[in-house]
């Protein structure tokens, strides 16, 4: 088979499965695993592909992820190449994921085990955040103009690393559309104890956190509790977020509980 993946994630998983010799073209923001970005031609960046060097491919199968690679499927489709779209948006999703794409290529078992494996590491997780003394209660931001808050796995895995996401309900919005704050001082307002920002591939200034209007008060700019978690390791819904993610999280959530006293 050829594969072409055009989101970083599916790459990630089949080099993990040790079929990376499916992959005949990648997308240009992938970064995991970094020989990736050596062996394998760059097609597409994120909303846009280069559709005659895919042509030139031969590939079997497109895989794309969500409505915001829509336009890039339906050209495929209209050129007559097969696309799977995957749209994960949770951590059960992720997971989910790599076992249908694993049982697309015929690779179930590999799969499954490596899928196992990264639910193994979420229940770690999970049983160290749930033996927190104290939550931090967390804002996420995944865009700074407008204010957009974070993406269902985000909220899920703050959750689960023993934070408390202060706009919780925002995970039930597939959309960043539909994350984007209204007002610009309800963050303020949620008073939480830890911003933690991943502008979508841009780098994050805390300056432009402390000087916000109205946000003299914010909590986290007082008690320099303001983080980065790159964005190719948090917002990419696979196994990054799974483990480096989740790493990270725990690390900041760590040296907080620790200054608690």
């Amino acid at each position: 088979m050829r594969v072409v993946c055009l989101t970083e994630e599916t790459t990630e998983v089949l080099y993990a499965l040790g079929a990376s010799e499916l992959i005949v073209g990648i997308s240009g923001f992938t970064v995991r695993p970094p020989e990736a970005r050596r062996e394998k031609p760059k097609v597409s960046t994120f909303l846009d592909a280069k559709f005659d060097e895919i042509l030139a491919l031969h590939p079997d199968v497109v895989f794309t992820w969500s409505d915001l690679q829509a336009d890039i499927a339906a050209e495929l489709v209209r050129r007559g190449v097969e696309v799977v779209c995957f749209n994960q948006r949770s951590v059960a999703g992720i997971l989910e994921m790599v076992r249908r794409l694993g049982g697309y290529l015929g690779l179930h078992a590999q799969a499954d085990e490596y899928a196992s494996r990264l639910e193994a590491g979420i229940e770690v997780a999970a049983t160290r955040g749930a033996q927190r003394a104290v939550r931090p209660r967390v804002y996420f931001e995944e865009w700074h103009e407008p204010l957009i808050t974070g993406i269902c796995w985000v909220s899920e895995l703050i959750e689960i690393c023993g934070g408390d996401d202060v706009f919780v309900e925002h995970r039930a919005f597939p959309g960043a559309k539909e994350r984007i704050l209204a007002d610009p001082l309800e963050p303020v307002r949620r008073d939480p104890d830890i911003l933690i920002a991943s502008w979508c591939g841009k780098m994050f200034k805390p300056d432009v956190v402390r000087q916000r209007p109205g946000w003299e008060t914010f909590r986290p700019t007082l008690t320099d509790e303001l983080h980065e978690i790159e964005s190719s390791v948090i917002l990419q819904p696979g196994p990054a977020s799974l483990t480096d993610g989740v790493e990270a999280l725990m690390r900041i959530f760590d040296r907080w509980e620790q200054r608690q006293g």
